[in-house]
């Protein structure tokens, strides 16, 4: 019987990158495979590439043994395959039930939209699949792991019998992620098929049926969970030995650097988020804060950083106030900021990397002389930033929007180093990336705690908070409910702080 997709051979090249080197690649009905790569490895190239973004300069598609051609989505669609890209695509201001409706509208009597059928065939996709949805809810208002379930109830919609699932972890609590692959179960036993693109070992040797691996752009092999374990399938992804524990020393803290006391914290809504909380932070520590996404860890951050302003407590940074400041007064302090969404509050998608390089130096000498920026200066720079910080692109003058999301994050940890720093606010600084460059943005940091700097780590993964933190501070409605020392606490009591359940013993 043959597969219910098969790839031979496709080739795509880029100015520079050859991104896809003939892979081969087959998908059972009912299974879930997984395509393991570092980022830029050539694994989303190839699924648009299925999608009909993208069109290959070689090879074929085969879906139920028939061969295909896939010049535009509306082709894979009709094909029965359908895609929930890393970043989605959905109009906020949108209902769920228009934002499915989208691209495939029925109509009624008199021309206008049949809501009320679409709403019913939603409702029905949702229970058939676990899909819990109110299809009247706004976009704007549902957690990103519901989001996620509207694409995917957009494929459902379109009958899609194979699932390209772009990343689909990358932005989900770990609560959403036991959510989703519950659906992926749920779809692969109804008859779906589903080709999931990550870089987490762990999550692939769980869930998936069977495991290929692209490295620069060639498939280097196909293996089952139970043949493997992170560190040979990171060894596939990476080409080398991948060291998945950090090393350290313990940490030697000094004097107080940054100092919070009683602040309160207003979300876009005016809702408090933050609630008179405080702690402090010491040169030469790593402060993890730990704790489910939406328990005010992101209005934290805004107020460390100068996007958002406490309602009432203080904030001082090497002596300084800051709870009024600016984005730029902070910096100009010698903070970092490597933002939770890079996308959003990290780079200018549009404008070339060496630009965005020098966001927050761009006016200061040698990169500026008077009102005159110094492009040969900026360019040089940027050059030996890209080289340090193994930023994977053929030339720092192209956007930075069209690198992936691993080497977008490469940029901004190479700007935010690259420059005297004391203090170190890193949110979510390796969602999204690889093994390869875990690991390098890890021992980053392990580098910049032993310098002197001061650091304050806000993760949603726990493993990532455990392994670097000397002390973890646990965030639960808006207040730090524990402050305990990192090595003196297992993961399972960090987890059940996580929920809200206070051991008295833990508490520093």
């Amino acid at each position: 019987m043959a597969p219910i997709l098969e790839l031979r051979g496709i080739t795509k090249r880029f100015p520079g990158v050859l991104a896809n080197d003939h892979i081969d690649l087959t998908l059972e009905k009912g299974e879930i495979h997984a395509l393991l790569g570092e980022n830029g490895a050539g694994k989303s190239t190839l699924m648009n590439i299925l999608y009909g973004l993208y069109a290959p300069d070689e090879g074929e598609v085969f879906v139920n043994g028939q061969k295909i051609v896939v010049t535009s989505p509306r082709d894979a669609i009709a094909a029965g395959v359908g895609m929930v890209h890393q970043h989605f695509m959905l109009i906020p201001v949108f209902t769920v039930t228009e934002n499915v409706m989208l691209g495939d509208e029925s109509l009624r009597m008199g021309g206008l939209l049949d809501r009320r059928s679409a709403a019913k065939r939603i409702r029905e996709i949702s229970e058939q699949y676990r899909l819990e949805v109110n299809p009247n809810a706004y976009v704007k208002d549902l957690p990103v792991g519901v989001q996620q379930r509207v694409e995917i109830i957009k494929l459902l919609y379109r009958e899609a019998d194979i699932l390209i699932l772009d990343e689909p972890t990358a932005v989900l609590t770990p609560q959403e992620v036991d959510e989703l692959f519950t659906i992926m179960r749920s779809l692969v036993e109804s008859g779906k098929s589903i080709i999931f693109i990550t870089h987490k070992l762990r999550e692939v040797l769980e869930f998936a049926d069977r495991i290929s691996v692209i490295r620069g752009g060639k498939m280097v092999g196909s293996t089952l969970p139970q043949a493997a374990d992170q560190n040979s399938l990171a060894a596939m992804m990476v080409g080398r030995a991948v060291d998945l524990h950090v090393e350290k020393q313990p940490a030697d803290p000094q004097e107080v650097v940054l100092e919070v006391e009683d602040i309160v914290v207003l979300d876009e809504t005016d809702q408090v988020m933050v609630k008179n909380v405080s702690f402090d932070v010491r040169a030469g520590e790593i402060l993890g804060v730990a704790g489910v996404q939406g328990n005010g860890q992101t209005e934290l951050v805004r107020a460390l950083t100068g996007l958002a302003h406490p309602v009432s407590g203080e904030i001082t940074l090497l002596g300084e106030s800051i709870a009024k400041a600016s984005p730029r007064t902070i910096t100009e302090l010698g903070s970092a900021h490597i933002p939770e969404d890079r996308q959003k509050d990290g780079l200018v998608l549009t404008a070339p990397i060496a630009d965005n390089l020098v966001l927050n130096t761009y006016y200061l000498e040698p990169y500026a002389k008077g009102i005159f920026l110094q492009h040969e200066t900026v360019l040089k720079s940027a050059d030996e930033i890209v080289s340090n910080f193994d930023v994977r692109t053929p030339s720092s003058l192209i956007p930075v929007g069209s690198l992936s999301g691993g080497n977008q994050q490469k940029v901004i940890v190479g700007r935010e180093f690259s420059r005297p720093i004391k203090f170190l606010v890193a949110a979510q600084p390796t969602r999204g990336l690889d093994v390869g460059s875990i690991e390098y943005i890890h021992s980053r940091l392990i580098e910049k705690r032993d310098s002197g700097c001061a650091v304050l780590l806000v993760s949603t993964e726990l493993d990532e908070v455990m392994e670097l933190s000397d002390r973890i501070a646990v965030m639960y409605r808006g207040e730090i409910i524990a402050i305990v020392d990192a090595q003196a606490v297992t993961k399972e009591q960090v987890g059940l702080l996580m929920a809200g359940v206070v051991e008295e013993k833990l508490t520093a």
